[in-house]
């Protein structure tokens, strides 16, 4: 039997039987109420627990993908796909141009933030394409493309399309932010190469995007090995988050990024990292207001309320607190930069500017985690090494 259909049998033999274990313990009355129990039964058997814009079902010789809404503004709009495995004949009445034979053996990312996933599934060496291959961060991908196995196809609208087509890849994994985004995928597109768009970034819960890994396992006809992995990053992070909630006695005011020429654009309090920061124990400035894109504020509107924050983190590529002064003087007059608490989440970055807290960071979300909360709650972690954040002086 194709070694890809039987890892897709057996997965699709295990997931049928947990689906029937959650069935017998939701209706033998012993159910915990869980999210992921829920959505688990009623989102038509689609193996996501708490990813919003990403379901994967398992049919019968195929997965079915579909992605939501992939972009920002999207309303109603869904990509459907479906992996077939290498060997075995597709479903009659499915249309070819949305068929993806799996395991897939050559892809080009647009983000780094696809490497992780793909390298902690160990087919790192299935990557030959990257946009931006200068702000590498891990050392092993870094070789590959200093050795010319991973190339550079551009950014959108400056994209390499002989690169592309020279390096002919089964699939180009795409991020798409706004209807802009639809005359460079229209480009590659137009080459004949399929492309598959990736919303991880617009899940707001951040077990949500850690789940997206499944994605990349059913690709690879590896759903055991994503499975196993996400589900030891959700049993730590939720582990964590409890910790955090029982144990902390205070909830410290927190201001996140920099201003840009003038303009401080806000993450909203329905973001990914507004709700980790809430996970973490902490009282995000701006958590009443939701917006499903970031927010510009003068500084003016941000500093009467930054006045306040216990914490300034995510500070831009900033390494220093002169260099917070040379932005603007009146950034000193905030609290938390009087009582030195400035953390940047830029303690894992190179020489080139290649930062591992956006290549491996949606992987690590109980890792950022602890960090955060190590920093708002340090009585709670007594000698935890932060990992992705360093203090700035």
């Amino acid at each position: 039997m194709n070694s890809c259909l039987a890892n897709y049998d057996s997965y699709r033999k295990n997931v049928v039987a947990g689906i029937v274990l959650v069935l017998t313990i939701l209706f033998s009355g012993s159910c915990n109420n869980t999210r992921s129990e829920n959505r688990l039964i009623f989102n038509n058997n689609s193996i996501i627990s708490y990813a919003e814009r990403l379901k994967i079902e398992i049919k019968e010789g195929y997965s079915q993908i579909s992605i939501i809404d992939p972009w920002q503004g999207a309303n109603g709009i869904q990509h459907m796909w479906y992996l077939v495995p290498r060997g075995s004949n597709p479903p009659e009445g499915i249309d070819p141009l949305k068929i993806i034979y799996v395991p897939v053996r050559n892809i080009i990312c647009m983000s780094a933030t696809y490497l992780s996933m793909i390298t902690a599934l160990h087919e790192s060496g299935t990557i030959t394409g990257i946009s931006g291959g200068a702000f590498l961060y891990d050392q092993n991908l870094i070789e590959r493309f200093n050795n010319g196995l991973i190339r550079d196809i551009g950014y959108e609208d400056n994209l390499n399309k002989e690169r592309i087509i020279s390096i002919n890849p089964d699939l180009i994994m795409v991020y798409g932010i706004g209807s802009e985004s639809a005359g460079y995928i229209g480009k590659i597109q137009e080459i004949g190469v399929k492309v598959l768009y990736n919303a991880d970034y617009l899940e707001t819960d951040p077990l949500g995007r850690a789940e997206w890994i499944k994605l990349f396992g059913s690709l690879f006809c590896k759903e055991d090995l994503a499975d196993e992995i996400f589900r030891a990053v959700e049993k730590e992070y939720n582990t964590l988050k409890t910790y955090i909630s029982v144990k902390s006695v205070s909830r410290p005011y927190v201001l996140l990024g920099l201003p840009y020429r003038d303009t401080w654009y806000i993450s909203p309090g329905n973001s990914y990292i507004s709700r980790m920061i809430e996970d973490a124990g902490g009282n995000y400035l701006w958590k009443e207001k939701e917006s499903f894109v970031s927010m510009p504020f003068g500084i003016e509107n941000v500093y009467l309320k930054a006045l306040e924050a216990d914490y300034w983190l995510n500070i831009g590529t900033i390494n220093s607190k002169q260099q917070i002064s040379a932005i603007d003087p009146r950034l000193e007059d905030f609290q938390c930069f009087k009582m030195g608490n400035l953390y940047n989440n830029n303690k894992r970055s190179n020489s080139a500017g290649g930062n591992d807290y956006w290549e491996s960071g949606n992987i690590n979300p109980h890792v950022i985690l602890k960090d955060i909360a190590s920093i708002l709650h340090p009585e709670l972690f007594a000698g935890h090494d932060l990992y992705y954040y360093r203090k700035i002086n």
